[in-house]
């Protein structure tokens, strides 16, 4: 259990977008969250933010999960730190937009490091203490784009798609130990991800990103990407106690734009 008897949650991208609004969500909810990222100075920033708004405790710590070698000293270096998790929030950025005939086998090793490796190597060493101690929520972030391939996404698509499976195999590990496992798929979420995405759709299409975002939009029964709150209200239901019988699923949150049943 945690020094303080609170929850330990560590966030993956952590710094922006839906990692940063998964802390807050986390942290309103009473655990104490670690933000995790690459660069430290916006971690921190980011923390001293959190920790501002939510008067929680918010603490930082570095690592890269495509860093498969270094996954159990960080874990270890956590642990000891702040106390085990009994969250796991696993998310990354994605890899370049490309379709799939332009990928050079240095971009798929590079994605499956980030999106499959990378992740699940920190389940599978954090799981055990977990089950252990009776209680763990792992949420992996993935997208619509598993159920809904974009060509421009290949790589995401593809690996994505693969760690899909991995987590739903994980969730029959240590389910009886009250340890659950699931994936949360995120839409077209207002985030520096989606500007990335539109621009990439745009060089490929010859169309303004002004359009494009515009079309992105209108193609959401909402009319409008979501916003990163709204993605990490729902992992942070899935990481809760209220989500005890919740084990093996994906949430898709992208209102209402996959058309698949």
């Amino acid at each position: 259990m945690s020094h303080n008897n609170k929850p330990i949650a560590i966030v993956g991208g952590g710094s922006a977008g839906i990692g940063l609004a998964t802390g807050r969500a986390l942290a309103l909810a009473g655990n104490r969250v670690v933000l995790v990222g690459r660069r430290e100075a916006a971690l921190v920033s980011a923390a001293e933010k959190l920790s501002t708004e939510t008067g929680a405790e918010i603490v930082t710590a570095l690592h890269d999960l495509a860093n498969v070698d270094t996954a159990a000293a960080f874990l270890d270096d956590v642990s000891t730190r702040f106390g085990e998790p009994e969250i796991l929030v696993l998310n990354a950025g994605g890899p370049p937009p490309g379709r799939i005939v332009d990928l050079a086998d240095s971009d798929w090793r590079a994605a499956v490091d980030l999106l499959l490796l990378g992740p699940v190597r920190l389940a599978t060493l954090a799981l055990p203490g977990m089950a252990a101690r009776g209680f763990g929520r792992v949420v992996v972030v993935t997208s619509t784009a598993v159920r809904q391939p974009e060509p421009v996404l290949a790589a995401s698509v593809v690996l994505r798609s693969a760690v899909t499976a991995a987590a739903k195999l994980l969730s029959l590990e240590y389910a009886a130990n009250g340890v659950t496992v699931n994936c949360v798929a995120p839409g077209s979420t207002a985030t520096e991800r989606r500007t990335e995405i539109v621009a990439a759709r745009a060089a490929a299409s010859g169309r303004s990103v002004e359009e494009l975002s515009q079309e992105d939009a209108s193609a959401v029964p909402t009319g409008r990407p979501a916003e990163p709150a709204e993605i990490a209200d729902a992992i942070a239901f899935l990481a809760s106690r209220a989500a005890s019988y919740i084990n093996g699923t994906v949430l898709t949150v992208d209102g209402g734009r996959t058309v698949t049943i």
